[in-house]
């Protein structure tokens, strides 16, 4: 089960002004399940995203980076599961192109108007005459307060659906942004196979949106590791709409910034706390390093150590396993007899060994809780990087070995 995660509440989701969604059950891999979303925006909305570093990336992810750059405004996202039309070639191109001019022709706009994302299974055709079949029904679906069933269409593994909705005040006028996402496993980034959707009805400049979305996954879906696998389709798409009539400037972008780094941080935390087979939520802190770049080193290093999250799944304080990681984490002129470890408020380790007041008991006493910190003080400058990730347990291994079955 979730890791202290429960369901989001539908009445609590915030529907956003210029923003309609629409599910349907298309059967795609399976009868009875909703597998199909359509976000239609009003006129003037302005849209920008991240996706997968992935070379092998899915053929919706080309597509929508195609459309997202012919600047044509965009009008439309169509998301499938149960298919990820990735390692598909031409033919995976031609199928979400087709996915595009399918709902382009029902909507009333160009196909470059439209972005395709799938998530599911890679190299398996992606069966079009399903979703174009299921459009009608979706497009018929459409509503601004659509956002849970929106939350559980885009799932796959995942146990629980995940979404959050914030307001902040912008020129006296109350703005509200709402965000989806879906992510169980291949979890790592760049981007960490996940999906995330955020609205607000605020107006925002591409160019300056474009900025917004990416020191939000920086601060979020780029700081968690399920399985260090990363997907060949993620994506994280920020939309404006600009029905609120605040106007997000220089002025107060900061608070707008906080807002959306906000919610993307709460999906992203939720990713990790229904990761596949999760018992444990754990926090990394590399604090007192030189760089961003060594302290996330350290931190990856230690999140994706199997041994280090099977320790965790036992709850056995083998916490030498920690120690290596870091070690060889590639960072080379650590001096390890300066650097701190602790597990939450236990000190662990210190002078470059295990420290004079740790007992044994109290490291279990930490390993048997189901969210955790592990700290590690490097004592060699001023940067702090914080990720998030989770342990390995019997479930992840059954979950992955089951997929296509």
């Amino acid at each position: 089960m979730p890791v202290n995660l429960s369901a989001p509440v539908a009445a609590q989701l915030l529907p956003v002004a210029g923003v309609s969604l629409g599910i349907a059950e298309a059967g795609i891999k399976r009868a009875d399940r909703k597998d199909l979303l359509v976000i239609r925006l009003d006129e003037g909305a302005t849209v920008a995203g991240v996706f997968t570093t992935n070379r092998f990336c899915a053929a919706p992810v080309t597509v929508a980076k195609q459309h997202l750059a012919a600047n044509k405004g965009i009008r439309a996202l169509v998301v499938n599961t149960g298919n990820a039309n990735a390692g598909t070639g031409e033919q995976g191109m031609n199928a979400a192109r087709t996915t595009c001019a399918e709902l382009a022709r029902l909507l009333g706009c160009t196909p470059e108007q439209v972005l395709p994302y799938s998530t599911g299974v890679i190299m398996e055709p992606l069966p079009v005459d399903k979703i174009v079949a299921g459009m009608p029904k979706a497009i018929g679906n459409l509503k601004a307060d659509n956002w849970f069933d929106a939350a559980q269409a885009i799932m796959t593994t995942d146990i629980v659906a995940k979404a959050v909705s914030k307001q902040l005040q912008i020129g006296g006028k109350t703005v509200t942004v709402t965000g989806i996402s879906k992510g169980s496993g291949m979890i790592h980034p760049n981007m960490a196979t996940m999906l995330g959707y955020i609205a607000t009805d605020a107006a925002i400049a591409q160019p300056l949106l474009q900025q917004m979305v990416s020191e939000a996954a920086n601060r979020s879906f780029n700081c968690i590791t399920v399985d260090g696998d990363t997907s060949t389709n993620d994506a994280l798409m920020l939309i404006a709409s600009g029905k609120s009539g605040a106007v997000v400037d220089a002025a107060n972008v900061a608070a707008m910034q906080t807002v959306i780094t906000e919610v993307a941080t709460v999906l992203a935390q939720a990713i990790v706390r229904d990761g596949e087979g999760a018992t444990k939520f754990i926090t990394i802190k590399v604090e007192g390093g030189k760089d961003d770049a060594e302290c996330k080193k350290i931190g990856y290093a230690i999140a994706h150590s199997p041994l280090v999250k099977t320790a965790f799944f036992a709850s056995d304080p083998n916490l030498g396993r920690i120690l290596a990681a870091i070690g060889y984490a590639g960072v080379g002129d650590l001096d390890v007899t300066r650097l701190k470890l602790y597990l939450d408020d236990v000190l662990v380790a210190e002078n470059g060994g295990r420290a004079v007041s740790y007992q044994e008991e109290d490291g279990q006493r930490v390993m048997k809780q189901s969210d955790i910190t592990i700290r590690v003080v490097l004592n060699r400058g001023a940067v702090n990087a914080m990720l998030w990730t989770c342990d390995f347990s019997y479930d992840y291994v059954k979950i992955n070995a089951s997929y296509r079955s």
